[in-house]
């Protein structure tokens, strides 16, 4: 956890009424790499068709340009792919297949937002 994540995570639990406005500047190459390091090494192909390890390869250029698209506003997700999977009922439920990418962006704000909100679920918890 980054020193900037620890610091959200400890004005949201010691400041209940702290509204966080702006979050991005604590989405950093660092945070992508973690990120990316974290996804499924064994994953199918997103949409874009690029792996796991084709991504790996040139990972620390392919990330400072990825974190300079996401800051200038210039990133842009990928449709993802809808497959439906068969359910044991007989239905089908859709599945989107998002691109390697569009993954990897995601998770480093799920957990920016998980610092910042960790404090508001735990005094959930505590009622």
């Amino acid at each position: 956890m980054s020193q900037g994540l620890a610091g959200v995570r400890k004005a949201a639990r010691e400041n209940k009424e702290m509204k966080f406005t702006a979050l991005l500047h604590h989405l950093t190459v660092d945070l992508l790499r973690e990120s990316f390091y974290s996804l499924k090494r064994k994953a199918a192909p997103g949409v874009d068709g690029v792996t796991w390890q084709e991504y790996e390869n040139g990972l620390e250029d392919r990330l400072i340009d990825l974190h300079g698209r996401v800051h200038r506003g210039s990133y842009r997700a990928k449709p993802s792919r809808r497959v439906y999977i068969e359910k044991a009922d007989g239905r089908q439920r859709p599945l989107a297949i998002p691109a390697l990418e569009d993954k990897l962006v995601q998770q480093a704000v799920v957990m920016i937002l998980n610092h910042s909100s960790w404090a508001l679920y735990y005094r959930l918890a505590q009622i």
